[in-house]
């Protein structure tokens, strides 16, 4: 097996028995990013000379018997999490030169716990996307077909991982950005539950939405990291002071005694043949490992998610992006008067997607228009909870397709952003209630990935990997690679 196609679980146990070092192992993933890279464009910033310094350091630490399993094992972190004199640039020209003076929280624990940190990973600009295509520097295409988008906003991450660019990585998701790329792209993403992971550090897109999870090879991983990412930071005050279990511990191999739904309105109209038969297929296969599976669950104010969410993030959006005025830091015009090179710092250093949600979200918390969008959208996303609240009284996980279509052709929905906001419709609900979601490879339908996504209540993320880690274990589609 090449190196760079290891899991987390795997490199430790090299690593740990000395069979491999760390800078072996990230010569490996760096040489493979100097292969892959100009077919696939994973990444913004590639850090060759850090890591390896990096790799050194887990090296000694690993001979002296101090560390972690995640030491020395190389990674790619988001282009929206900040890292202390490294580029952050959130793939727009805004920031295509910000160099942070601080690190992020989970990069910080990272580096705690042995960070061999190989780049940053090309994103939609300011994770406003649902295809990768939104990126001022690079269009990141699906490893599995390089006519088709990896998804977004996290797409460059995903796409690292899935061709061996890196270990594992870390996403950002808003309203999918983790799940949907990694249906996309035949790997596994996990949206926390909203607070469990310190949002510290991470370029806000928007703030009632946001969570940073791993995005991994397989379920395993994603409970590794999930040990050294999670837990209370009171630099971020929407961070919940709760106890972190060790993850690993809940990777059980059966569902026995596990109660599941199917909520009927994921299965939307327009969702592709193949993907509704690869993921009756696989929810068959959670009843053959003990599960017992109701198809009869209904969450009626599911249809609502979209439009509240358009209104909720973009007015986010709006709040956070104003202090981008070419005064403080990132990109400076300099016009005639302030005014002007406030005006044209925008104009120029804003792309087309980002601008869009600024002017949706100044619309909607406009003068008289607050009551009648805004303030009924929060009314919605109260409903949305309240839903998902009932429906987890009777179930432990609620199963839905990660995406209702395989990942689309590049430019397909570029100019047509109604049909591009609804390639979200299965995972935005899911942030707005601030729920945890995992979404494991389940499939191919045409040759091309297909993610299931389980969803439950807040801070049972135990209970989903261990649905995943059961239903992995016995299908084995996250093992497939792409040829690249």
């Amino acid at each position: 097996m090449n190196l760079y196609n290891l899991t987390i679980h795997q490199a430790h146990q090299l690593l740990k028995s000395k069979e491999v070092s760390s800078v072996e192992l990230t010569k490996a993933v760096l040489k493979r990013i100097a292969e892959a890279e100009e077919k696939v464009r994973a990444l913004v910033t590639v850090t060759e000379e850090i890591a390896l310094l990096q790799a050194e350091q887990a090296d000694q630490r690993i001979r002296a018997g101090d560390f972690t399993p995640l030491t020395g094992v190389p990674a790619v972190i988001k282009d929206n999490m900040c890292t202390k004199g490294i580029r952050t640039t959130c793939s727009s020209r805004m920031l295509e030169n910000f160099v942070p003076p601080y690190d992020a929280t989970v990069v910080e624990w990272l580096k705690d716990a042995g960070l061999v940190m190989v780049g940053k990973g090309n994103m939609d600009e300011f994770a406003m996307g649902s295809s990768n295509e939104h990126s001022a520097f690079a269009i990141t295409p699906n490893p599995w077909d390089l006519s088709r988008v990896p998804g977004g906003s996290s797409g460059g991450p995903a796409v690292g991982v899935a061709v061996g660019e890196a270990i594992y990585a870390l996403g950002s998701d808003t309203g999918g950005s983790i799940r949907q790329p990694a249906g996309f792209c035949n790997i596994v993403g996990f949206k926390p539950t909203y607070g469990r992971v310190s949002r510290y550090g991470l370029v806000a897109f928007a703030s009632s939405l946001d969570q940073i999870g791993p995005m991994t090879k397989d379920v395993a991983d994603s409970a590794l990291v999930m040990n050294f990412i999670a837990g209370y930071d009171p630099r971020d005050s929407t961070s919940v002071n709760y106890p972190v279990p060790d993850y690993t511990k809940s990777l059980i191999p059966d569902l026995n005694g596990l109660r599941l739904g199917v909520p009927k309105e994921y299965f939307v109209e327009g969702m592709q043949e193949g993907v509704e038969e690869v993921m009756r297929t696989a929810i068959a296969k959670l009843e053959e490992l003990g599960a017992t599976v109701d198809w009869e669950v209904s969450l009626p104010h599911t249809e609502y998610a979209l439009a509240a969410y358009y209104l909720i993030a973009p007015s986010e959006a709006m709040a956070n992006l104003a202090r981008y005025d070419g005064v403080k830091y990132g990109f400076s015009y300099e016009g005639e008067s302030m005014w002007d090179a406030m005006e044209r710092t925008r104009q120029l250093g804003f792309g087309p997607e980002v601008k869009r949600r600024i002017i949706l979200g100044t619309y909607a918390l406009s003068a008289g228009y607050y009551d009648a969008y805004y303030l009924k959208a929060q009314k919605v996303r109260t409903l949305i909870r309240r839903e998902f609240a009932d429906a987890f009284e009777r179930y432990d996980a609620l199963i839905t397709p990660t995406s209702p279509t395989v990942p689309f052709k590049i430019g397909e929905k570029v100019d047509d952003p109604l049909q591009m906001y609804l390639s979200d419709v299965c995972t935005l609900p899911i942030n707005i209630a601030g729920i945890p979601g995992l979404s494991v490879p389940a499939g191919f339908a045409d040759g091309l990935p297909v993610g299931m996504q389980i969803l439950g209540k807040p801070f049972s993320e135990e209970t989903l990997l261990r649905i995943g880690f059961a239903y992995e274990q016995q299908t084995r589609w996250g093992e497939r690679r792409p040829e690249i």
